[in-house]
């Protein structure tokens, strides 16, 4: 009777650790830690780099998605008109989020990822650190350009959100994987 009393004991915890995993489907990355590697990309180019990074750093992949997609003419930055052009001239634009990245709360890492557009990050990425709790977590952001450094992006992002605990970003333009690697074993977080 004792034997059988054991024996349903373990199966019930057995049976409570599986479910909790299924409820907490996020996988530890590099360095044991729970990485998300969310990414605004316009034409792709960013969204190739964040699937690298993701690869490398065992990241889950989340792209922050405008709620009204990006067309060409949007992205013309030689027209002032243009969606692009008028969101960046206007430190209060807030473009719409298609939705938000749920559970951001079991992350412990998020890169942050994006183009360089007029020396910042997009408008929808500091609509996407707004619109989520990231306090306590580690951010670092990573970029892609056709010019510019990372520099000025990073500066108006530390100075817009002080509160967050940044570490040093990097552009990934046609970053390999053993330089990504690189890049993320000096993190050390």
């Amino acid at each position: 009777m004792r034997t059988k009393s054991v024996l349903l004991t373990l199966l019930a915890i057995l049976f409570m650790n599986l479910h909790a995993a299924a409820q907490n489907p996020i996988k530890q990355g590099h360095n044991g830690k729970r990485i998300l590697v969310a990414y605004f990309s316009a034409t792709g180019t960013t969204a190739e780099a964040a699937k690298k990074l993701a690869q490398v750093t065992g990241g889950e992949l989340y792209a922050i998605t405008p709620a009204k997609p990006y067309t060409n003419a949007d992205l013309d930055w030689h027209n002032k008109q243009s969606r692009s052009s008028v969101e960046m001239n206007d430190l209060k634009s807030c473009p719409v989020l298609k939705n938000k990245k749920e559970n951001i709360a079991d992350y412990e890492v998020i890169f942050i990822g994006y183009p360089i557009w007029w020396n910042l990050a997009p408008r929808v990425v500091n609509t996407f650190i707004e619109s989520h709790d990231l306090k306590n977590k580690i951010i670092i952001p990573f970029a892609t350009s056709g010019g510019s450094s990372i520099t000025g992006s990073v500066t108006a992002l530390k100075k817009d959100y002080h509160n967050l605990k940044w570490k040093e970003g990097r552009l990934l333009n046609r970053a390999n994987e053993k330089s990504i690697r690189e890049w993320v074993d000096k993190l050390g977080y």
